[in-house]
């Protein structure tokens, strides 16, 4: 029987010249994102520790990011230009000649150095008989460009549709937005320090910084750096939060010292939130996945608000099972979702939701809905809130819920928090350089 092809093991990166062992990794990430369904996140998690050099970390993440945002042109540009397409077995090669068409086409970087680099990287990847296709192409996407695709393409098409059909008026600025790199938000720790102090400790350190409006505690950075570079982050005096993200914090409006709930909460930035405007109060943070409770714990540490909470692995959908029956003030439900609000921060979101993938969130939604509501005290609120776009995950699903529970009622937010979307507020990709993002504010009446 005839055996597959082995490719010759790779060269080890103190082996490799300078740039080839990040666009070695590049490919191998992207070839398990793109081809075998991995999590984009999980894998650079893995990869970037790997990488001594804070300036090669950037690029590894700039390079999955362009390619994965620009993946159907690149496809489109192989398929035009390879007489043969590749084989099944050739993700790594495929993925590789992708980073080769961002650094050219995306990213702008010195024509010869990315195209020496990534030619060699094709040899660390065993593929010396593929170097000089390689270099074919790269020179080929040098000299004409890879051929413009519309923003819309980049996405699946039933997604596409489903966004044309609930926003047909900003539906072209939600595909452009998606595709665009997103800026770095940071939200001020009031427990150690003012807004204005902060930004005063960045302008010494060279870092260009601006105050939102619309956020009390956000600072946008137009240039993203390393969190390692930012004065007090390993303090807790700042940490990395979406503009949107941080305005649940305003649409809750928790009174002082109240009992809270936080049902889905990992990684912990919200609840830290709270607690850092707050730290009488009384929260438990709660999440399914046991493996995910370090995160939060590690973020109230380093915040220095963990005092008053509490964290637990619990399901939100089944309080019999480990809630007192004392019920809460206020209700957290950050839900799970499409993610289809924060594509330009999550591009593989692009690579593997599917259409089928809605059904189960929107009954898992109202599920958690039901369940939270039940734990809500008499004249309590409860904060519906998702990263989605998408009428069903939002409001629909949140009429449905207030038609099937007589108890329930909803205030109203205003402008700051996007587009009127009946009982909620709406903010698409984009808008004010925030994520996409929805919340509805429900009451529990007496």
């Amino acid at each position: 029987m005839t055996q597959p092809r082995q490719t010759k093991p790779s060269s080890s990166p103190s082996a490799m010249a300078p740039g080839v062992p990040t666009r070695v990794l590049a490919a191998r990430v992207l070839a398990q994102v793109i081809g075998r369904g991995r999590s984009l996140k999980a894998e650079l998690a893995t990869a970037l520790p790997t990488l001594d050099d804070s300036r090669d970390r950037a690029l590894l993440e700039a390079l999955c990011f362009a390619v994965l945002r620009r993946r159907t042109a690149y496809d489109a540009a192989l398929a035009g230009w390879m007489p043969r397409p590749l084989g099944a077995r050739e993700d790594e090669l495929r993925a590789l000649l992708m980073v080769g068409f961002a650094q050219l086409d995306a990213l702008d970087l010195p024509a010869h150095a990315a195209l020496s680099a990534t030619v060699e990287a094709a040899r660390a990847l065993g593929r010396e008989r593929q170097a000089g296709m390689v270099n074919a192409l790269l020179r080929r996407a040098q000299r004409e460009g890879i051929p413009p695709l519309p923003a819309r393409d980049a996405f699946p098409q039933w997604l596409a549709e489903m966004i044309e059909q609930d926003w047909p008026e900003q539906a072209a600025d939600v595909f452009n937005a998606s595709l665009q790199a997103a800026p770095l938000w940071l939200r001020v720790n009031r427990q150690q320090s003012t807004r204005e102090a902060m930004l005063e400790k960045l302008e010494a350190a060279g870092i260009a910084a601006e105050a939102s409006a619309l956020g009390a505690d956000a600072i946008r950075l137009p240039v993203p750096v390393a969190v390692s570079a930012l004065p007090g982050f390993a303090e807790g005096a700042l940490s990395v939060q979406d503009l949107s993200a941080q305005q649940v914090a305003d649409a809750l409006a928790v009174p002082k010292g109240a009992r809270v709930l936080d049902a889905c909460a990992a990684p912990g930035g919200k609840s830290a939130h709270l607690l850092e405007r707050d730290p009488g109060l009384q929260l438990l943070a709660l999440d399914i996945d046991p493996r995910r409770l370090k995160r939060i714990s590690d973020t109230f540490a380093r915040t220095g608000v963990g005092a008053q909470a509490q964290v637990r692995a619990a399901d939100a959908t089944d309080p019999a099972s480990w809630w007192d029956g004392q019920p809460f003030d206020v209700i957290l439900l950050d839900a799970p979702c499409s993610a289809t609000g924060i594509i330009r921060r999550q591009p593989d979101v692009l690579v593997h939701r599917r259409a089928t993938d809605i059904e189960a969130l929107v009954a898992l939604q109202a599920r958690l809905l039901d369940a939270c509501f039940s734990m809500l005290a008499p004249g309590g609120t409860l904060l519906y809130a998702t990263c989605s776009i998408l009428r069903e995950e939002n409001q629909f699903q949140v009429e449905a819920f207030l038609q099937r529970t007589p108890r329930a009622g909803f205030l109203p937010l205003g402008d700051a928090f996007g587009h009127d979307s009946w009982a909620g507020r709406q903010r698409l990709p984009g808008e004010h350089d925030a994520d996409g993002f929805f919340y509805a504010r429900l009451l529990k009446k007496g």
